[in-house]
């Protein structure tokens, strides 16, 4: 993705009221510091990604179980809900699957209604930081639209059985916000799993089609 194509940064990003310098950054453990306003593919570590992600709770942790229901173990679910919804994307499509919300590494998952609140200077970062991601694994920044399409059914498909499951929704109130799915809810694993096992499998995910995803293009 271009420069001029890129989604236009917040107008008042990275601005000082004070004359002190903001930071635009986050150190990562593995010693990354990754730019927010400008994330460049050399500063994202999948380790990171697995670290983070097994950490951020999604539905603002209003859900029942001993543990929060991470955003990786979401990701891992929607990459399982695609080899029935969508078999046809392989495994280059999986792994973006899996990908798909990596950016909450970075900037935490917030709930719809509040992303709906802030608008688009929160949806260029998440672009932008989504597309060092694509970048830094292979993909293109910018996926297929058709691509898209098929993992936002399975993001729809895994949110639905979410929240009727986990988050006390009741399923034809689910149905109005995310409708009705394809497959049920007991091929998933949904019982939230503990912070160091959804870090483990999402790394043990990405592992398998990353490597499938650079065969089926060697």
């Amino acid at each position: 993705m271009s420069d001029d194509t890129r989604p236009a940064l917040p107008k008042t990003a990275g601005a000082a009221t004070d004359g002190q310098e903001r930071r635009a950054w986050q150190r990562m453990l593995s010693g990354r510091r990754l730019d927010l306003l400008d994330p460049s593919p050399l500063d994202v570590e999948i380790a990171d990604i697995a670290h983070g992600l097994a950490r951020v709770a999604r539905w603002n942790g209003q859900t029942i179980g001993d543990y929060p229901f991470s955003v990786a173990q979401h990701s891992i679910a929607v990459v399982a809900i695609t080899q029935t919804t969508a078999p046809e994307i392989g495994a280059a499509g999986r792994l973006a699957a899996l990908l798909h919300d990596a950016p909450e590494y970075v900037i935490g998952d917030m709930i719809s209604p509040f992303k709906a609140v802030i608008g688009e200077d929160y949806r260029a970062v998440e672009a932008r930081l989504l597309a060092a991601i694509h970048r830094r694994f292979g993909l293109a920044a910018e996926l297929p639209a058709k691509l898209t399409a098929a993992i936002k059914a399975a993001d729809r498909v895994a949110a639905y059985h979410e929240a009727t499951r986990l988050a006390g929704f009741e399923s034809g109130e689910a149905a109005r916000f995310f409708g009705r799915p394809r497959i049920n809810a007991q091929t998933l694993e949904l019982d939230p799993w503990p912070t160091s096992v959804a870090e483990q499998r999402f790394l043990d995910q990405f592992t398998i089609l990353n490597a499938a995803a650079t065969a089926s293009v060697t």
